[in-house]
């Protein structure tokens, strides 16, 4: 049988994998999850209907790989979002006290931005039973979470505690905040600001005061 062209190309660079997820990465900040399809990805990467399943075992595989390509982002957003915040510099060193409101507020950022990505991930991650294939990831953000706490309590920026569930209060918070702006309970336009305050408020509740 002879092979289409233009899938002899994807798989002579090696990459079909990625370029599926990459298709439907884009496919999904285009149109939602809701019309991320195997024979639209397919499509969109040039590559027969039936090739997505030689990587993919079905759609919701595929849909988990590209909520590991959404975490991935926005582990590098979060990163980005505190240096700016904290004013990293060449030597790593910033202002810790801004550390926890910059990973907040760039949480309810990224989803505003990108609602299609926070639906899927809230789908896959925020549910009784987030996917095994994203537990690593996930893990790796809780503890970098955690261990900002922790330095934040150890430095007597934050009142002593449970940091699993300091934690768990904001993330309660953001994501919830996150929800709201996403649903339109809250308006856009005056998103940022209402989030400031809330992480203020909140702030001013766990913090030492001097």
């Amino acid at each position: 049988m002879t092979e289409r062209p233009a899938e002899r190309g994807s798989y002579h660079h090696g990459a079909l994998p990625e370029a599926l997820v990459a298709a439907a990465f884009e496919l999904l900040d285009e149109r939602g999850q809701e019309k991320v399809t195997m024979r639209e990805v397919a499509r969109r990467a040039g590559v027969s209907p039936g090739a997505p399943f030689r990587h993919f075992a079905d759609r919701r595989a595929l849909l988990t790989a590209v909520a590991d390509r959404v975490l991935a982002d926005y582990e590098q957003w979060q990163r980005a979002q505190t240096a700016a915040a904290t004013g990293e510099g060449a030597t790593g060193e910033g202002d810790q006290r801004a550390v926890l409101r910059a990973l907040g507020l760039g949480f309810v950022r990224y989803a505003i931005r990108h609602p299609h990505r926070f639906e899927l991930v809230r789908s896959r991650v925020f549910a009784p039973a987030p996917q095994p294939e994203l537990l690593e990831r996930l893990s790796g953000i809780d503890r970098a979470y955690t261990e900002v706490i922790v330095a934040d309590q150890a430095a007597g920026l934050l009142r002593p505690g449970d940091p699993a569930v300091v934690g768990l209060a904001g993330q309660a918070l953001v994501y919830g905040l996150a929800q709201m702006i996403v649903d339109g309970y809250l308006p856009v336009e005056k998103a940022e600001q209402v989030v400031g305050q809330v992480l203020d408020t909140f702030g001013r509740g766990i913090a030492n005061t001097r």
